[in-house]
Parts: C-alpha cells; structure tokens; sequence
C-alpha cells in the first residue's frame, strides 16, 4: 500500500456514508405522502424512523465486534446491499408492519457502514482524529443535500414509492462498489496519536470501557444532545407545516424555494460542514470545550427557533443553526471516546457508545405524542433546550475531571475469563 493509501480509505468511507445519508435524513421528506395514501398517523409512521436508528445504532456493537477481528470490507459489502434492499420494501409497504421491516432492514445495512467507516478513520487518522472522522460522518450528515431536491421531484412528480426504489438502488449499488476499495491499516501502518489533546496509552477492551464511568456520562450527553437532533431530522417538515412556512418562498442570497426545501438543503450542508468543523477545533482545543461551545449553541438555536421560526426566513436560517449544533455529535462522540479508550477496539467501543443515538431515537414519536396533547411544538422545543445546556455543563464540570481522573487509573483489570473472550 502507498503512502497515500489512508486518503484513499478516507475517500471511499467518505462516499458510502454520503450513500447511506437519505435513509435518515431524507425520511422526513416520505412521512407526509404516506400519510396522505395510507391513512395513518404521523406517531406511527414515525416509529419506522425510530427502528430504523435502533437497529443502526444498537447493532453497531457486534457489527464492530467483528469489524474489528475480520476487517471492514465485508461488513460494507452487506450494508450496501441491505440499504438497497430496505428501501425497495419500502417501495411496495402496503402496511405498517412491511414498512417497520423495510426500516429494520435499513438500519442494520446503515449501522453496518456507519459503524466500519467511523472505526476505520479512528484507525488510519490517530494523528488528526477529530478532523478524519468529521470528514467522514460529514458524509453522512451533508449527503443527503445533494438529492433532497431531486427526491422531493421525484415524489412528487412520480410518487413516494418510486423514489424510495429508484434512489434505494442506485445508493446500494455505490455502496458495494466502493467496499472494494475498504481496509484496515497492518501494524505500524498508520501515523502515531497527535500530543495536542489527550490520548490514552492504553488500549481499553469493551468490558473495561463498559465499567469506565466517564464512558456512561459520555452515554448520557450523547442521549441528551442527540433527542433533540433527531426529533427535528425526522419532524422537520411536520414543524414547518405546523408553523405554516413549508410552501413559503424564501429568497436568501439570490435563491428563491420554498421554505422547507431550502431548510432541508441547508440544514444538510451546515449538518455537513460542522462535523469536521468541530473536529478540526476539538483537536486544537479539547474536546470537552468544543462540547460545551457546540452544546450551548444548540440550545439558543432551538430557543430561538421556538420563538422566530414562524417566521419563513427565520426558519430557514434558524434550522440551519440547529443542524450546524447538533451533527457535530458524529464527530465529537467517537473521537473522545478512542481518545479516552484506544484504537485496538476503536469500532467496538464506538459502536457501543452509538447505541445512545438509538436511546435517544425514542423521542421521536414521544414528541408526536406530547405535541398531539399539547397542540403545538412548545414543550417540545423546551425540553431540548433543557437537554442541550444540561450537555453542555456536563462537558465542562463534570467530563472534563473525569478524563483527568481516567488518565491516572488506567484501565480496569479484567476476570480471566473475559481477558480470554475477547
């Protein structure tokens, strides 16, 4: 392999998260023309996105398990064909059950890309972790802005189902290609860890992680940042017809749309841009930091968007500071914890941190329910402006002390048994 092989790894990572991209962030675009052809509620078409990031995250572990013993070409090899897959049945659900399937089946094929991926730039890019995994999960977060206008064409002018199959295939179809060019580095093949922010010396199994404490306050802020995120990915549309925008034209920078397009484009490309944004300043200045200023941000961005976002121009703009807050979590999440915890099990471990994101997928129809009782999107907003600074403390007070405290521990020893397992 030549020196520029990691680049190559990067690229090809890089291309198949863009690939997997609509199958979270272009589901909000589906949600209402289901609605409208099978007659049944938004709560319960919403639990599809709720399976779909369940089993995308809380797979990801045993997916990384042997990721991280067999290599990674394999696992993208059978993501790509199952995202193909998961959007085809979607194409023909002519029931609730036949669309919860098609979303279990996506997010399996999405964990297993998502998890590889990330994992395999934690490995190559030890040197500059923040930024490589922020390029990577950028893929994921600012693919989508690419096809959200030509989707939301396609449903219109041909029907939901034909988008979910014409765009389920040919995203499938990349993904496979690409695997091809997917590895792990051989010993010694990748650079050695930066010395500007903290890295362990040790390389912590997943059982030793699992009884870390830092590892389950990293858990409980991924939760607490991510609810927020996910409800406005998934509610995005049902909030702007709510507030009455959604066919509003905007005119921003000589681009006229109407709002909810240009917001689900520019909310994708500022979801996009943040991930290696933050990562490039988490290197430079900690991770705990870039947290707290990331995590505060997010807050006054849904408080305020709870106060302006009736207005159309306002909701464009405030939804892209939303996206801009909350997609950092892809890059700053799993480059802490293999700071914390080593790269020897880097997809294991961040794959077992992930399953927070699935933890947090259950608010998505909680806040249909909670805004049915309601009657508007108020609490809703509230709840996660509360969630958002209580990370953003967190990060500060409380992680920060405990990754000092980790450094001097060292890792905790292991049964001999479970030395064994693993």
């Amino acid at each position: 392999m030549s020196p520029s092989n990691r680049w190559i790894q990067l690229s090809a990572g890089i291309v198949c998260m863009v690939m997997i991209a609509n199958l979270q962030y272009g589901w909000t675009l589906f949600v209402h023309p289901i609605h409208e052809k099978w007659g049944w509620s938004h709560a319960a078409i919403q639990v599809a996105f709720t399976i779909f990031v369940l089993t995308e995250t809380w797979l990801v572990p045993f997916e990384g398990w042997f990721v991280d013993r067999l290599g990674p070409k394999g696992a993208v090899f059978v993501g790509g064909a199952l995202a193909a897959i998961a959007w085809s049945i979607n194409s023909i659900a002519d029931s609730l059950t036949l669309l919860y399937l098609g979303a279990a089946v996506g997010g399996i094929g999405a964990g297993c890309i998502y998890g590889t991926c990330i994992g395999n730039a934690l490995k190559w890019f030890a040197d500059r972790r923040g930024l490589a995994t922020g390029l990577t999960a950028a893929g994921y977060g600012a693919g989508s802005a690419l096809t959200i206008i030509p989707i939301y064409r396609t449903i219109h002018d041909f029907g939901y189902q034909a988008a979910f199959l014409w765009f389920g295939l040919g995203q499938g179809i990349v993904i496979c290609l690409a695997s091809f060019a997917i590895a792990a580095p051989r010993p010694d093949e990748a650079p050695r860890p930066s010395r500007r922010v903290h890295q362990t010396a040790h390389d912590y199994t997943p059982a030793q992680m699992l009884r870390v404490p830092s590892f389950w306050l990293l858990y409980v802020m991924l939760v607490l940042v991510a609810s927020g995120g996910l409800v406005f990915t998934a509610q995005l549309s049902l909030i702007a017809l709510d507030f009455r925008v959604s066919g509003v034209d905007v005119t921003l920078l000589d681009i006229t749309l109407p709002a909810l397009t240009f917001a689900l484009t520019l909310d994708r490309i500022t979801n996009g841009l943040t991930r290696p944004l933050s990562g490039w300043i988490s290197d430079h200045l900690g991770r705990e930091n870039t947290m707290f200023g990331i995590f505060a941000l997010e807050a006054v961005g849904v408080w305020a968007m709870s106060v302006w976002g009736h207005d159309p121009a306002m909701f464009v703009v405030l939804g892209g500071v939303v996206f801009l807050a909350w997609g950092e979590v892809a890059s700053l999440f799993p480059t802490t914890c293999a700071d914390y915890f080593g790269t020897k099990y880097a997809t294991t471990n961040a794959g077992l941190l992930y399953t927070a994101k699935g933890t947090a997928a259950m608010m998505v129809p909680l806040a249909s329910l909670l805004t049915a009782a309601t009657g508007n999107w108020q609490a809703v907003f509230m709840i996660a402006v509360a969630m958002n600074a209580a990370a953003a403390l967190l990060a500060i007070a409380a992680l920060r002390p405990m990754r000092r405290s980790l450094a001097k521990a060292g890792p905790p020893s292991e049964p001999a048994g479970q030395r064994a397992a693993t």
